[in-house]
């Protein structure tokens, strides 16, 4: 079985930029690490203070079950956008590429 080269990036990434993309990559888990727990538990506090507003044992349960799914769906969200904006940088650089050796 032959070995073949890959095909070489036309701009190869500098070193700060690979290093800053990490952070950035690392940033955004972070946020969704965050944000679940942190839209559940902003619901129950809502929930718990309309409990005792409007007299009612049922509205912070409904708190925590209304941030969970908020913040799940802004997690699904931001990973389609993620992914999205990945595959923009990625693949589609070399589309339109009109540039033909003579």
């Amino acid at each position: 079985m032959p070995f073949h080269r890959p095909i070489p990036d036309r701009r190869p990434r500098s070193r700060s930029a690979s290093g800053l993309e990490s952070l950035v990559q690392a940033e955004k888990l972070m946020q969704i690490a965050l944000l679940l727990p942190s839209a559940a538990f902003i619901g129950w506090l809502i929930g718990s203070w309309l409990d005792k507003r409007l007299h009612q044992s049922w509205i912070g349960l409904f708190g925590i079950v209304f941030g969970g799914i908020a913040g799940l769906i802004h997690v699904v969200r931001m990973v389609i956008e993620s992914g999205k904006t990945s595959q923009n940088t990625g693949a589609g650089d070399d589309k339109g590429n009109t540039d033909r050796k003579s």
